[in-house]
């Protein structure tokens, strides 16, 4: 499997909406897509690409049952991988040859791919330290970490912000763009401070995280 990775590492990856576009409608595909098929489109960045890919359906305005606990499992163990400092993701081979049906998935890329092609409008390299340094690549890792358990939480609620915050950070992270990264940063601490909220809500009930914050600030 390193073997694999070290060769998709050597592949230039073209604007992600191009290659989704190219790979899952203009080419023949058999009815099942395996995650590790799709990996055929990482590229250099495997980390970030597959950050993207994952939180794409959750993150949409569209429902997507079912996916954002399996989804957030495999991207919570990316993030740590990521935190350790690992270059080559690793994933049980179990979740390697887990498929999804070809026409949910292209209905995902439908209604995602006007969204990534705006943010492909606005990305270029720079500010790239936050995407390459370790320190960078730390904190990135603790906070697609934390909204992918936040994911995991069967709360409605817990799931869309948190999957949009890591998307937008981990799109930065695929094109070393530490401005883009750090606008998904700010979304995932919005997201935080909202899941937890709704967790307080749910669990004791009465005044929640938003509310407490409201006070604090009118004081």
């Amino acid at each position: 499997m390193s073997i694999f990775f070290l060769f998709l590492n050597k592949i230039t990856m073209a604007k992600l909406s191009v290659e989704l576009n190219r790979y899952f409608f203009q080419e023949e595909r058999s009815s099942d897509v395996k995650l590790i098929d799709i990996l055929e489109l990482a590229g250099e960045r495997v980390f970030g690409f597959l950050f993207v890919i994952l939180a794409l359906p959750s993150a949409l305005p569209i429902p997507a049952p079912g996916y954002s606990i399996p989804f957030g499992i495999l991207m919570f163990l990316l993030a740590i991988q990521l935190i350790a400092g690992a270059k080559i993701p690793w994933l049980p081979e179990r979740m390697m040859k887990g498929s999804m049906k070809l026409e949910t998935i292209q209905a995902f890329i439908k209604k995602g791919n006007p969204w990534l092609q705006r943010i492909e409008a606005l990305t270029r390299p720079r500010m790239t330290y936050i995407c390459t340094s370790i320190p960078g690549r730390i904190i990135i890792g603790v906070a697609i970490a934390l909204m992918s358990i936040s994911m995991m939480i069967p709360i409605p609620g817990t799931n869309t912000l948190p999957a949009i915050g890591i998307f937008v950070t981990a799109f930065g992270l695929q094109e070393d763009d530490g401005f883009i990264s750090l606008g998904g940063l700010v979304i995932c601490c919005l997201a935080g401070v909202l899941s937890t909220s709704i967790i307080m809500v749910a669990i004791w009930g009465g005044t929640s995280l938003v509310d407490i914050i409201k006070e604090s600030l009118g004081r």
